[in-house]
C-alpha cells in the first residue's frame, strides 16, 4: 500500500477541481490518502471532491484547514465550530475519516489545531488584511487562543501500541522553522496565523516518523530531530515555483 499526501486543493479554482476530477480511478484503488486540509468552504465543492477522492482511493484521512471553515456563504448566526461539526458529519458521509486509521502496524494520527500566535503576534497589516478574521465566525467572547485550544481539545488519546509506523496530520505548522530561510521578510507578516506549538507538542509525544502538514503552500520535506515533516501543496493556479500540482507518494508499505 502506498501512502501519498496532498493539502490545499483549493477546488473553488477550475483548473485545481479539474485536476482532482481527472485523477485515475485505476492507479490508486489499494492506497491511501492524506489531505491536511483547505478544500473549499463551499459544500457542494467540499462534497464533489471527497466523494472523487474516496472513489479512487482504498482510504482517505482528512484534517480540516481554516478555508474549510469560512462561513461566507452561511446563514446569519452560523459560527466556525458548528460549521466544523457539519463538516465532520459530510466527511463521514462520503466516505473519509478525521480519525486516527490503523492498518495492520501502520498507524495515521490526524491533529485538529488552530494558530494560536505563538509564531508571533499579528500586526496592523495582517489584522486588516487576514481574510479568517472576517470569513471565520467564532462564539462570543472566543480569542485566538480559546479557538486553537478548543479544537486541542478534540484531539483524543491514541494508543501506539503495536505501531511500527506512525505518521501524524495537521493542516497548521506545527513550528514556525519549517518555514524556509529564502522566504523575503515581507511575508514574514503571517507567522502568526501559519501555526501553533501545541501540534508540535501532541506530535512529538506521539513520536511520529512522518508529519505532514499544509497551509503554508510552500512544499518541503525536512527533517529535524529524527521527524520527516513533509508539505506537499497543490495552491492556486499561479503558485508554480512553490508547489508542485501533483500528488506525493510519502511511504509505502507491505500489508499482511
Amino acid at each position: 500500500m502506498r501512502i501519498f499526501a496532498i493539502s490545499d486543493l483549493h477546488v473553488d479554482y477550475e483548473p485545481n477541481r479539474e485536476w482532482v476530477q481527472q485523477l485515475s480511478r485505476a492507479d490508486y484503488v489499494d492506497d491511501m490518502l492524506i489531505l491536511a486540509g483547505d478544500i473549499s468552504h463551499k459544500q457542494p465543492l467540499l462534497e464533489e471532491c471527497l466523494l472523487a477522492l474516496t472513489s479512487r482511493f482504498a482510504q482517505v484521512l482528512f484534517v480540516p484547514g481554516n478555508h474549510d471553515l469560512w462561513v461566507l456563504d452561511e446563514p446569519p448566526g452560523t459560527d466556525s465550530i458548528t460549521k466544523f461539526n457539519r463538516l465532520a458529519k459530510t466527511v463521514s458521509d462520503c466516505g473519509a475519516f478525521m480519525e486516527p486509521i490503523r492498518r495492520g502496524e501502520l498507524l495515521v494520527v490526524p491533529l485538529l489545531g488552530w494558530y494560536d500566535y505563538s509564531f508571533g503576534m499579528p500586526g496592523k497589516e495582517l489584522n486588516s488584511g487576514w481574510t479568517d478574521f472576517r470569513a471565520c465566525r467564532w462564539p462570543a467572547g472566543f480569542t485566538m487562543d480559546d479557538v486553537a485550544a478548543y479544537f486541542d481539545r478534540l484531539n483524543a488519546p491514541v494508543s501506539t501500541e503495536g505501531a511500527s509506523k506512525l505518521i501524524t496530520v495537521s493542516h497548521f505548522l506545527p513550528r514556525i522553522d519549517l518555514i524556509p530561510s529564502y522566504v523575503h521578510e515581507r511575508f514574514r507578516v503571517l507567522d502568526p496565523v501559519l501555526g501553533s506549538t501545541r501540534i508540535e507538542e501532541r506530535l512529538r509525544r506521539l513520536k511520529p516518523s512522518i508529519h505532514v502538514y499544509g497551509h503554508s503552500h510552500i512544499n518541503r520535506s525536512v527533517w529535524i530531530d529524527g521527524i520527516r515533516y513533509v508539505n506537499n501543496a497543490f495552491g492556486n493556479p499561479r503558485e508554480s515555483r512553490i508547489t508542485s500540482k501533483q500528488l506525493l507518494c510519502i511511504e509505502e508499505i507491505e500489508l499482511p
